[in-house]
């Protein structure tokens, strides 16, 4: 009796083709949901105060003395694993005019210690993303590496003049850590003068002033 040989490369093959039709048709697990708001948590390391402050993308806020800018902020969809990250810059304020850049690069809000600012009194780090609703596709590599286009563009061409880069930096929104109910503004430390030396002794002692002199002597 002659039997038939299976074509197993048939097979696999349209087992394949369905596997890659069922991911066509449900959406890509690489979406992000993308926000006009960063939320921030603030520590003074001084005081021990935390402050929660809500940041506009591309918009600077000052907290102490790092001036924080949020470049990019998203999260996933509710049926995708949870993942809230977002682009952030940070800068110290060293003078009115002058800042020293400390950070910039991704920050995620499930490990705020993977990538923090390093600062010896001032703390920020990311917390969540809100405000947004549209689903995006998963960014490219360039403009995750600089999604607030802050990457020099490349050299103009032989012959045409170069166009300087406009950057509008409005002052920074000063933001400050919640007082405590019934005081209005941050108290500064108190100098108490040393305690004037008493006049009156214990009872019974006289002082040396009034000690009645024995001329007879």
């Amino acid at each position: 009796m002659r039997r038939r040989p299976i074509k197993i490369e048939s097979a696999a093959a349209v087992l394949l083709a369905g596997a890659l039709t069922a991911l066509a048709a449900s959406p890509a697990a690489a979406d992000r949901i993308k926000h006009p708001t960063a939320v921030f948590a603030g520590l003074d390391k001084i005081t021990g105060r935390i402050i929660s402050f809500d940041v506009a993308i591309d918009e600077t806020v000052q907290f102490g003395t790092l001036q924080i800018t949020p470049r990019a902020c998203y999260t996933r969809p509710a049926t995708e694993a949870p993942l809230t990250d977002g682009f952030v810059e940070a800068e110290e304020m060293i003078t009115p005019s002058e800042t020293k850049k400390l950070f910039a690069g991704w920050m995620f809000a499930a490990s705020p210690g993977l990538h923090g600012i390093e600062h010896p009194v001032y703390d920020a780090w990311l917390t969540d993303c809100k405000g947004g609703k549209e689903v995006i596709p998963d960014p490219t590599p360039a403009k995750l590496d600089d999604p607030g286009g802050t990457i020099a563009p490349p050299p103009p061409k032989p012959g045409t003049q170069p166009r300087p880069r406009r950057r509008d930096n409005p002052p920074a929104r000063e933001v400050r850590p919640s007082l405590p109910p019934g005081q209005e503004t941050l108290s500064e430390p108190q100098v108490l003068a040393p305690p004037r030396p008493s006049r009156s002794g214990p009872p019974g002692l006289v002082p040396p002033g009034d000690i009645p002199f024995d001329n007879r002597r």
